[in-house]
């Protein structure tokens, strides 16, 4: 049977690198949902999908500053999570629709525990973790040197100490969902360790 990895987690934990790294150790394709909610913005209309540009005001240079200091952490979460409600549909129209790939990986923020709960297809298993970095050091220093959005030198440092406390934020949210539908939580550390814990939990 065909199966669907899904890595979700919170922003900086390394969802992208562990499915490049899991695809390449296992032969399958794989996508972020970032690449799914920008293919989906060129093709929907705003006043269609409202929360799916939530996030866009936030990008840097543009409004970054005002955004992130006019919400709180618990505010920036739910509007990444408002967002992700509008993404999960191109998720789930690529899992219901794929006929090429068979297994693959989807990989991403969108990537949430309620909603994979409510996932089901006929046709292929469903394998779900959650990525969570409760280092508080090594979150700082990849937002401080790249930014969630890769633009780390075009906005003030003050602006990037609400991102580090959104992502905290976020991480708590994260493990307390996945734990609450029943899904595996692997806190990144060892790259070795951890991407040897999911290649055991997906194959």
């Amino acid at each position: 049977m065909n199966k669907i990895i899904l890595i979700g987690g919170s922003p900086t934990a390394g969802k992208s690198y562990t499915a490049r790294m899991i695809a390449e150790s296992l032969k399958l394709p794989w996508i972020s949902t970032d690449t799914i909610r920008e293919q989906m913005r060129k093709i929907v209309r705003i006043k269609d999908y409202p929360s799916l540009f939530l996030q866009s005001e936030a990008r840097p240079p543009k409004n970054a500053v005002e955004f992130l200091t006019r919400k709180t952490a618990k505010e920036i979460v739910k509007h990444q999570n408002d967002e992700s409600l509008s993404v999960w549909k191109g998720v789930r129209a690529l899992i219901d629709t794929d006929y090429v790939w068979g297994t693959f990986i989807i990989e991403g923020v969108a990537i949430l525990p309620n909603l994979v709960k409510k996932l089901s297809t006929k046709n292929k298993k469903i394998q779900a973790v959650f990525l969570v970095d409760d280092n508080v050091k090594r979150i700082r220093k990849t937002i401080y040197t790249r930014g969630l959005w890769d633009d780390a030198d075009k906005y003030p440092d003050s602006v990037k100490e609400k991102e580090v406390e959104w992502v905290l934020e976020y991480n708590n949210y994260i493990t307390r969902e996945a734990k609450k539908y029943g899904f595996p939580v692997i806190k990144i550390g060892n790259r070795k360790d951890y991407l040897n814990q999911i290649k055991k939990l997906v194959k």
